[in-house]
């Protein structure tokens, strides 16, 4: 009888479905598209009130406006059920939501090429300009990195046409058959070091990332009796595509635009450079008994649940899920408890990227702290080494 009164107690198990579960922020996905808009918002802001900083809205807004939206607003740890997954990765409205941004960033290029050719701004107001598309394209990356690693080829397409504006194509071999692979481990150029600045990352991330890819098509093409030197090679499309553009925007608007396009891409790429600094800082997969690396766990990438940037980033801050199901769409990606969890969301943590010794001050003691006090569980700079266990303990 008793065993009978405790089913009875016992809740019933709801199996949601897409009539009785909604998506808190299906439509704040739309808000991504502010980013590919910025040099015409720009443009109209400094028409308006007459003010020339406003060329500057891009980096204004990400690196000073959104990192207060993140405090603001705050997190969201919720995910979406189970059983509405797979309907919900099947919905289609939320790969439109990605498709879109990018004609609206090529619309930008090419209005600010119009602007830059125009002869209308000064030299400031142009590198502001500059900054701007440099933050879309930036922020184009994450697109592209969300296509990249669908298997429908519209959408593999789509991401390396993202790709062209920062002349970061090699992104796309790189990422999937390379960082994948390798995150959180010293082999991987992606995966930055307890110890190590972010200005002492980016060319070593920027080089091995590029020879990584290199190397990894080249593999490639030896098994299939391909050249190196031909379109075969992905990576050989891809700076092909950034070469005709570029072309084409000089020969359209003048070679004027070029040192702009220039300044535009490397900001760009600097921007994914710092949100890979940011996602694996100091974590390391551990080796076994047979000499490999343990697998990719929630342990091994840093995640936010900061609710404005993870809507411009399209839930690239629930980092975990992503690297356990690389497939899975931005709005299935899930929170999860055993990973650790960065202060705020990736616009502030860049900020802090940027300036050394407060990032050490902030995301050193949370390092060492995940790793129970043993710094040598650590992905340690090199150089590094005796300095942090000297500090923090650990073994040599």
């Amino acid at each position: 009888m008793d065993a009978v009164a405790d089913s009875h107690d016992q809740e019933p198990v709801v199996e949601l479905n897409a009539a009785t579960w909604k998506d808190s922020k299906r439509y704040a996905w739309l808000l991504g598209l502010i980013i590919p808009f910025a040099p015409f918002i720009a443009w109209a802001s400094v028409a308006v009130t007459g003010f020339e900083g406003f060329w500057f809205v891009g980096p204004l807004f990400v690196f000073g406006v959104l990192p207060l939206l993140d405090i603001a607003i705050g997190v969201d740890p919720s995910n979406p059920p189970d059983s509405i997954l797979k309907w919900l990765e099947q919905d289609r409205y939320y790969r439109w939501c990605t498709y879109l941004f990018i004609p609206v960033q090529y619309a930008g290029l090419v209005f600010a090429c119009w602007l830059w050719s125009s002869g209308d701004l000064s030299g400031l107001e142009g590198i502001g300009l500059a900054l701007t598309m440099g933050v879309v394209g930036g922020i184009a990356i994450n697109a592209a990195h969300e296509l990249g690693h669908k298997r429908d080829s519209l959408e593999k397409w789509l991401s390396r046409v993202a790709l062209a504006q920062t002349g970061y194509g090699h992104f796309y071999i790189e990422h999937n058959r390379g960082h994948h692979v390798r995150v959180a481990t010293p082999e991987d150029p992606a995966s930055s070091r307890l110890g190590e600045s972010f200005w002492a990352f980016l060319p070593r991330t920027v080089a091995g990332s590029l020879s990584s890819a290199w190397g990894i098509e080249c593999t490639r093409l030896d098994r299939l009796g391909k050249s190196h030197w031909s379109l075969h090679n992905d990576l050989v499309g891809a700076w092909t595509m950034t070469v005709v553009l570029f072309a084409a925007l000089a020969i359209g608007f003048g070679p004027v635009v070029l040192p702009y396009l220039l300044i535009q891409a490397v900001l760009g790429f600097s921007l994914l450079e710092v949100v890979n600094y940011l996602e694996h800082y100091g974590l390391l997969r551990q080796k076994q008994e047979d000499g490999r690396y343990e697998r990719c766990r929630a342990e091994h990438s840093w995640n936010s649940n900061s609710i404005a940037s993870n809507v411009l980033l399209y839930h690239l801050q629930r980092h975990s899920d992503h690297h356990a199901n690389p497939t899975r769409r931005y709005q299935a990606l899930r929170h999860v408890e055993e990973a650790p969890q960065l202060p705020t969301g990736y616009a502030g943590m860049i900020v802090l990227a940027w300036i050394p010794p407060l990032w050490r001050r902030v995301m050193d003691h949370r390092l060492i702290e995940h790793y129970g006090g043993d710094a040598s569980r650590a992905n340690i700079q090199p150089s590094a080494r005796k300095r942090i266990l000297a500090r923090y303990g650990g073994a040599a």
